[in-house]
């Protein structure tokens, strides 16, 4: 396998963008790659990887979580797109990664001299809502797992670096096994209206959310400055549309004609066996909004229509996805009704304790994305 490393970090000579690419075979890496490949004036595609590199790329074998292994990883690269990040682990798992990793990759990026980066993170370091209308670190980030708190350290990294950082909301779009899933899970045992279904959410369709990255990435002139950005559709969604949405595509079921306040919804969540916890049915049913406009602004991106209007071309991905894991989740034993006990998900020490719907896993659902 032919390694992509370049010997310095000179821009290359050809006019055309020489890109290095984290996360490219996970949900939204692929999504920002196929954008990369529909965009004029990019050149070579290279993808970190440590096994094989998606159809049309160059390899640059790495691992995240061996910052030796990155040393010249960014060499004659213009540009660093960096999606990849680990989602489950302990403390220290996570920070070799999210953090250590994303700071020694800035760094052979400094060395490289690369132009311009864009480091994908989370809305997930906020913590727990109710989170409405947002600005970026109006609420002090207060991360409730290994995974949050190892990312949000690791925005420091690539702000240090002179990086775009983007905190992603919830993202809609094929490939997506965590949001959406987890909408099937939670309204199967809770079948009604959460506590009114108006929560307003922060939502971003994957293919509008990678085209913002791909500008930011790769406009002539750089199109924001260096800080973090909230990168949800500057609409929010209500949970009562998103729902309602799905069913119209035959994603989901109809939600029922019952209005269940938010102690009954944690009761029969607690009572029915399933994969999911109150801790994600917080981020569905209350509100979690995050004002994002300013980025799609800034790099001059028409947002789109919304993820709801996009959810018409993810549907048969949604239907045949939810069709093939449906009995496995099923058959899974009961969970322990208590968050402190250490078999519960929600428990800090458990290894599949959720973290962010863009990324957050369990053992049904293939999670990354570690490089």
């Amino acid at each position: 396998m032919t390694d992509g490393r370049g010997k310095s970090g000179a821009p290359s000579g050809t006019g055309r963008r020489t890109v290095l690419l984290t996360g490219a075979s996970g949900f939204i890496g692929s999504a920002v790659l196929a954008a990369l490949r529909a965009r004029p004036g990019v050149g070579e595609v290279r993808a970190l990887t440590r096994a094989t590199a998606p159809t049309g790329t160059v390899p640059v074998t790495a691992d995240l979580a061996d910052p030796a292994t990155l040393r010249g990883a960014a060499g004659g690269a213009d540009v660093l797109i960096h999606v990849a990040s680990l989602v489950t682990g302990s403390e220290e798992a996570c920070a070799a990664v999210n953090v250590d990793g994303a700071r020694a990759l800035v760094e052979e990026a400094g060395r490289a001299g690369v132009g311009r980066i864009v480091h994908l993170s989370t809305s997930a370091v906020y913590g727990a809502g109710p989170h409405r209308d947002i600005v970026v670190d109006e609420v002090a980030p207060a991360p409730v797992s290994a995974a949050s708190r190892s990312r949000l350290a690791g925005e420091r990294a690539a702000l240090d670096a002179g990086a775009v950082v983007l905190r992603a909301p919830l993202v809609l779009g094929a490939g997506d096994r965590w949001v959406v899933p987890c909408l099937a899970d939670l309204l199967r045992r809770v079948p009604a209206r959460w506590d009114g279904g108006g929560a307003l959410l922060s939502l971003v369709a994957v293919t509008d959310l990678a085209r913002l990255v791909v500008e930011l990435a790769l406009a002539p002139e750089p199109p924001a400055p260096s800080g973090v950005f909230h990168a949800g559709h500057p609409r929010p969604a209500t949970i009562g549309r998103l729902l309602a949405a799905l069913a119209e595509h035959g994603v989901l079921p109809e939600v029922p004609d019952a209005d269940w306040g938010w102690e009954r919804c944690v009761a029969e969540l607690h009572r029915v066996p399933g994969v999911f916890g109150e801790r994600q049915l917080e981020l569905m049913a209350r509100d979690h909004w995050y004002r994002s406009a300013e980025i799609w602004r800034l790099a001059g991106v028409d947002p789109g229509p919304g993820p709801l209007d996009r959810l018409a071309g993810a549907a048969p991905w949604y239907r045949a996805h939810l069709a093939a894991e449906q009995p496995e989740r099923r058959e899974r034993p009961k969970q322990p009704a208590d968050p402190e006990h250490p078999e519960h998900p929600e428990h800090p020490e458990h290894p599949e304790h959720p973290e962010h719907p863009d990324t957050l896993g369990h053992p049904s659902l293939p999670t990354f994305r570690r490089m």
